[in-house]
């Protein structure tokens, strides 16, 4: 049994029982004013920083392009990602099959306060090819993913807004809507939901121009590495305007590997084999 001596101290812990009380029914004040904007930054900030310090990885992909009639055509290629202390990722893809696409290769310098750098190899061409902001919402490679959904999405080049709490399939998400700064872009928004338990994106809603649903993300299938990276193993992107569809088997998944910037410049991207 605890005895209280005094009255001084017996006022001073009730005095704690109701500060402990009034925190669990209302949040504090720096919480409870928070709005929906700062919110959806937070929300977005977390899981960006949760996904910093992997230094480097590589990865195979299986692509499987279907048309709304179900016909399906298969690719083959390789993903290399390398982390650039002070600015964006860079990403390079390198296509292994079919015969008609060997050799083409995609290199992506993410920036997080200006247009990312883009450039497509064509081997068929010998020549590097500059994709231009204003042409990263066309189609890559025939598929439904375009130039602008490939490589990080830097918190910079969006504005956020928390919408809501709900469930989505077992899990429970948070969905967050973020709008391109960029004027260039392909969508007018896009509808993020993120696991409220380790803000993984489950699945993205892309709007075009017009405010029109044209796309939707899932993403599933996800794994730790390093008991701390969480990577899909598939992501699953479909056209609702065309009926069409691209898969994305992600395999192989290796961390730490001997890559530096100098893999990733377009002399090396000439030259990747």
């Amino acid at each position: 049994m605890i005895r209280v001596s005094s009255p001084y101290l017996l006022l001073a812990l009730f005095g704690i029982f109701v500060a402990v009380l009034a925190w669990a029914v209302e949040p504090p004040l720096s919480r409870a004013a928070e709005s929906a904007e700062e919110a959806g930054l937070r929300i977005a900030t977390d899981a960006r920083e949760r996904e910093k310090g992997f230094g480097n990885f590589t990865a195979s992909l299986n692509m499987v392009l279907r048309n709304k009639r179900g016909q399906e055509s298969r690719r083959e290629l390789r993903l290399q990602v390398i982390e650039v202390e002070g600015d964006g990722d860079r990403t390079m893809f390198v296509f292994d099959r079919p015969r008609d696409v060997k050799g083409t290769a995609f290199l992506v310098h993410a920036h997080k306060d200006e247009p990312d750098e883009q450039w497509l190899y064509l081997p068929a061409l010998k020549r590097v090819k500059r994709i231009s902001s204003s042409n990263q919402s066309g189609s890559f490679m025939g598929s439904e993913f375009a130039y602008e959904d490939l490589g990080a999405s830097e918190i910079e080049k969006y504005a956020y807004t928390y919408l809501r709490d709900e469930p989505c399939g077992e899990l429970e998400c948070v969905v967050v809507e973020r709008v391109p700064l960029d004027r260039k872009s392909g969508y007018s928004r896009q509808i993020v939901w993120f696991d409220q338990e380790e803000l993984r994106v489950q699945q993205i809603q892309f709007h075009d121009r017009r405010d029109a649903h044209l796309k939707t993300m899932v993403v599933e299938g996800y794994q730790m590495y390093l008991d701390r990276f969480w990577r899909a193993s598939k992501i699953t992107m479909t056209n609702h305007l065309t009926g069409k569809s691209t898969e994305l088997h992600w395999l192989d998944y290796e961390f730490g590997t001997d890559l530096d910037v100098g893999d990733f410049t377009k002399t090396a991207l000439k030259r990747i084999r």
